[in-house]
Protein backbone atom coordinates (compact mmCIF):
# COMPACT_ATOMS: atom_id res chain seq x y z
CA UNK A 1 0.00 0.00 0.00
CA UNK A 2 1.26 2.92 -0.87
CA UNK A 3 2.32 6.12 1.67
CA UNK A 4 -1.06 8.46 0.53
CA UNK A 5 -3.27 5.20 0.16
CA UNK A 6 -6.14 4.30 2.48
CA UNK A 7 -6.42 1.16 4.22
CA UNK A 8 -9.88 -0.03 4.33
CA UNK A 9 -9.97 -2.18 6.67
CA UNK A 10 -8.85 0.79 8.98
CA UNK A 11 -11.61 3.07 9.08
CA UNK A 12 -13.44 2.45 12.12
CA UNK A 13 -15.98 4.77 11.37
CA UNK A 14 -16.66 3.65 8.08
CA UNK A 15 -20.63 4.30 7.11
CA UNK A 16 -21.14 0.75 6.02
CA UNK A 17 -19.85 -0.65 9.16
CA UNK A 18 -22.45 1.69 11.64
CA UNK A 19 -25.37 -0.36 11.83
CA UNK A 20 -27.92 2.25 13.46
CA UNK A 21 -28.20 1.98 17.37
CA UNK A 22 -30.96 0.72 19.19
CA UNK A 23 -33.91 3.44 20.28
CA UNK A 24 -33.26 5.04 23.93
CA UNK A 25 -36.41 7.39 24.05
CA UNK A 26 -37.40 11.03 23.86
CA UNK A 27 -36.38 11.23 27.76
CA UNK A 28 -32.66 9.92 27.20
CA UNK A 29 -32.14 12.20 24.23
CA UNK A 30 -33.79 15.31 26.57
CA UNK A 31 -31.52 14.28 29.80
CA UNK A 32 -28.90 15.47 27.66
CA UNK A 33 -27.73 19.37 28.42
CA UNK A 34 -26.32 20.10 25.42
CA UNK A 35 -25.32 24.47 25.12
CA UNK A 36 -24.02 26.46 22.76
CA UNK A 37 -20.40 27.60 23.99
CA UNK A 38 -17.22 29.94 22.78
CA UNK A 39 -13.91 28.83 22.84
CA UNK A 40 -11.86 31.36 24.90
CA UNK A 41 -8.77 29.41 25.46
CA UNK A 42 -6.94 26.76 23.47
CA UNK A 43 -3.79 24.57 25.58
CA UNK A 44 -1.17 22.16 24.11
CA UNK A 45 -1.75 18.57 26.05
CA UNK A 46 1.61 16.82 25.32
CA UNK A 47 0.76 14.18 28.51
CA UNK A 48 -2.54 12.66 26.59
CA UNK A 49 -2.09 9.59 25.01
CA UNK A 50 -3.40 10.97 21.42
CA UNK A 51 -2.87 14.59 20.45
CA UNK A 52 -5.53 16.86 22.04
CA UNK A 53 -6.29 20.04 23.16
CA UNK A 54 -7.49 21.73 26.28
CA UNK A 55 -10.49 23.84 25.67
CA UNK A 56 -11.69 26.32 28.17
CA UNK A 57 -15.01 26.97 26.59
CA UNK A 58 -17.50 29.97 27.94
CA UNK A 59 -21.28 28.69 28.26
CA UNK A 60 -22.89 31.87 29.19
CA UNK A 61 -23.90 33.16 32.46
CA UNK A 62 -25.64 30.62 34.20
CA UNK A 63 -23.21 27.94 33.22
CA UNK A 64 -20.33 29.59 33.13
CA UNK A 65 -16.34 28.61 31.97
CA UNK A 66 -16.01 24.62 31.63
CA UNK A 67 -12.69 23.07 30.28
CA UNK A 68 -12.31 19.75 28.50
CA UNK A 69 -9.73 17.84 26.18
CA UNK A 70 -10.65 17.47 22.83
CA UNK A 71 -9.14 15.08 20.08
CA UNK A 72 -9.71 18.02 17.57
CA UNK A 73 -6.20 18.76 16.69
CA UNK A 74 -7.04 18.49 12.89
CA UNK A 75 -7.98 22.66 13.82
CA UNK A 76 -5.48 24.80 14.55
CA UNK A 77 -5.51 26.58 17.78
CA UNK A 78 -5.98 30.07 15.81
CA UNK A 79 -9.17 28.14 13.81
CA UNK A 80 -10.34 27.62 17.52
CA UNK A 81 -10.13 30.71 19.31
CA UNK A 82 -13.60 32.45 19.34
CA UNK A 83 -15.36 29.38 17.34
CA UNK A 84 -18.33 28.12 18.40
CA UNK A 85 -19.05 24.92 19.77
CA UNK A 86 -21.89 22.62 20.72
CA UNK A 87 -21.08 20.87 24.13
CA UNK A 88 -22.87 17.83 26.14
CA UNK A 89 -22.58 19.50 29.43
CA UNK A 90 -24.07 17.22 32.32
CA UNK A 91 -22.06 14.01 31.09
CA UNK A 92 -20.03 14.00 34.86
CA UNK A 93 -16.07 14.82 34.60
CA UNK A 94 -13.61 12.58 33.49
CA UNK A 95 -10.01 12.43 34.80
CA UNK A 96 -7.45 12.24 31.15
CA UNK A 97 -3.93 12.43 32.39
CA UNK A 98 -4.01 14.32 34.89
CA UNK A 99 -6.72 16.31 33.22
CA UNK A 100 -10.31 17.38 34.73
CA UNK A 101 -12.14 17.20 31.71
CA UNK A 102 -15.84 18.63 32.44
CA UNK A 103 -17.66 18.34 29.16
CA UNK A 104 -17.72 16.68 25.89
CA UNK A 105 -17.61 18.86 22.50
CA UNK A 106 -19.80 17.42 19.68
CA UNK A 107 -18.73 16.51 16.00
CA UNK A 108 -19.46 14.80 13.08
CA UNK A 109 -16.83 11.52 12.58
CA UNK A 110 -15.19 11.18 9.32
CA UNK A 111 -14.35 7.32 8.41
CA UNK A 112 -10.66 7.54 9.98
CA UNK A 113 -12.01 9.44 13.39
CA UNK A 114 -11.61 12.55 12.20
CA UNK A 115 -13.73 14.73 14.03
CA UNK A 116 -15.52 17.74 12.42
CA UNK A 117 -16.88 20.58 14.72
CA UNK A 118 -20.90 21.03 14.53
CA UNK A 119 -20.76 24.75 13.07
CA UNK A 120 -23.95 27.16 14.46
CA UNK A 121 -24.68 30.42 13.07
CA UNK A 122 -22.07 33.37 14.14
CA UNK A 123 -24.67 35.08 16.34
CA UNK A 124 -25.76 32.55 18.63
CA UNK A 125 -25.40 33.18 22.16
CA UNK A 126 -23.08 30.99 24.39
CA UNK A 127 -25.46 29.75 27.01
CA UNK A 128 -28.24 28.51 23.92
CA UNK A 129 -29.88 25.14 24.29
CA UNK A 130 -29.40 22.99 21.77
CA UNK A 131 -32.86 21.28 20.80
Amino acid sequence: MGQHEIDPDNLPYALEKLPRKDDVGADAFFALDLRVGRVEAVEEFPEARKPAWKLTVDFGPLVGKLRTSAQITNYSREELMGRLVVGAINLGRKKIAGFTSEFLVLGSLDADGTVRLLQLEHDVQPGAPIA
